[in-house]
């Protein structure tokens, strides 16, 4: 990436105008029906969501049981299909959904669906805890946050490429990546999650290896997602919290009380108001919270 393509692209992503308080929580409703849920996106070809659920009776997020599976869910929250791609799958977590297609990360491997023709392909790749994934510029990024890694898939539309390229292209740089995110310009927002007593923080990754950071340590970040008018959602396990973070008031929560915050998915309403839907992996429950300026 050039100098001043990086410079714009930081600038973007440190520009954030939208205060905290700005966005409000209008409604909240808690949904259950879920085994585990750790992921949830949103597709506006089906006007559905997918949630990934870890399966199983016990939270086991690496191990390779078999019993993990995408549910398709309406937006009142029911339950439409419990088991949509039926395919064998061990624990999927943070799914990205565009153009029709959805790819998920599950432990040493990344899937990708054509979710109305419900056709698959599971791709192996040098990750032994895959946590997110993300599609810029038709490149898949891929987090592993206990490995401190990031790789990335092209074509990102592996579902029937001969050869993909597999690449680990960020490693060992005390990120420890969970939730990713385009960032504007070609970059990807990174979202680090370690340990209680080792907070992580927000980086900006380039496409040809740069690496900034963006925030101080803010906790055990997972889910991310840039908001359009500025500042950044993310859901913290420390606080247990969604909260909004900018540049100039840092973190804000705006709906508490979770045991498990994962990968969120984000519903646009109109331009004043969103639906998030946050999944609670350890209390196998999905809240609906709608925000509005």
């Amino acid at each position: 990436m050039k100098a001043r393509t990086l410079i714009a692209a930081l600038a973007l992503a440190l520009s954030f105008p939208v205060q905290a308080q700005d966005w409000r929580v209008s409604s909240q409703q808690t949904v259950g029906g879920f085994k585990f849920p750790e992921s949830v996106a949103y597709d506006p070809g089906t006007k559905a969501l997918y949630i990934g659920n870890f399966g199983g009776e016990k939270l086991a997020p690496a191990e390779k049981d078999g019993q993990g599976y995408i549910s398709k869910v309406g937006l009142d929250g029911k339950v439409i299909e419990q088991d949509y791609f039926k395919v064998k799958m061990n624990k999927p977590k943070g799914i990205w959904i565009q153009s029709g297609k959805l790819w998920v990360t599950d432990i040493d491997s990344v899937w990708i669906f054509d979710i109305k023709a419900r056709k698959g392909r599971r791709l192996e790749v040098p990750l032994a805890f895959a946590n997110d994934p993300a599609v810029v510029d038709g490149v898949l990024y891929v987090t592993d946050n206990r490995n401190d890694k990031v790789l990335t898939v092209k074509p990102a539309d592996f579902l029937n490429a001969k050869n993909p390229e597999v690449r680990v292209v960020l490693e060992n740089q005390g990120v420890n990546p969970n939730g990713v995110a385009p960032g504007g310009d070609g970059t990807v927002l990174l979202a680090g999650f370690q340990a209680p007593d080792r907070p992580k923080g927000v980086h900006l990754f380039g496409v040809s290896g740069q690496l900034r950071t963006l925030s101080q340590p803010l906790g055990r970040l997972d889910g991310i997602h840039p908001l359009k008018g500025g500042g950044l959602l993310v859901t913290e396990w420390n606080t247990g919290s969604l909260s909004l973070w900018t540049e100039k008031d840092g973190m804000k929560p705006l709906a508490t009380g979770f045991k498990g915050p994962a990968d969120f998915g984000v519903v646009p309403v109109d331009a004043n108001t969103m639906t998030v839907v946050v999944p609670d992996l350890v209390t196998s429950q999905v809240r609906f919270i709608q925000l509005r300026k």
